[in-house]
C-alpha cells in the first residue's frame, strides 16, 4: 500500500479560512485567501504546523488589539 501526502493544505482557524500552503523544495509556501493573513502571503515555512501556528497567531493579535481598543475608550 502506498502512502499518500498531500501537497496543498487549507489552513482553518475558527471557521475561517486562513488560506492554503503549498510543498515546494523548500516546505510549504502560504497563500491567503483573507485579507487578515495577508502578512502571510508567500512566506514559507518548515511545516504545515507552523503555518498553522503563524495564521493563528495573526487572528490572535488582531482579536488582541481589538479588545484593547475597545477598553481604551
Amino acid at each position: 500500500m502506498s502512502r499518500f501526502q498531500s501537497n496543498a493544505y487549507i489552513i482553518e482557524i475558527q471557521d475561517r479560512a486562513a488560506g492554503i500552503i503549498t510543498r515546494d523544495e523548500r516546505g510549504f509556501r502560504f497563500f491567503s485567501s483573507e485579507r487578515l493573513f495577508d502578512s502571510l502571503e508567500g512566506r514559507q515555512f518548515r511545516s504545515a504546523r507552523e503555518a498553522e501556528r503563524a495564521a493563528r497567531a495573526v487572528l490572535s493579535e488582531r482579536n488582541r488589539r481589538a479588545n484593547s481598543s475597545v477598553f481604551a475608550n
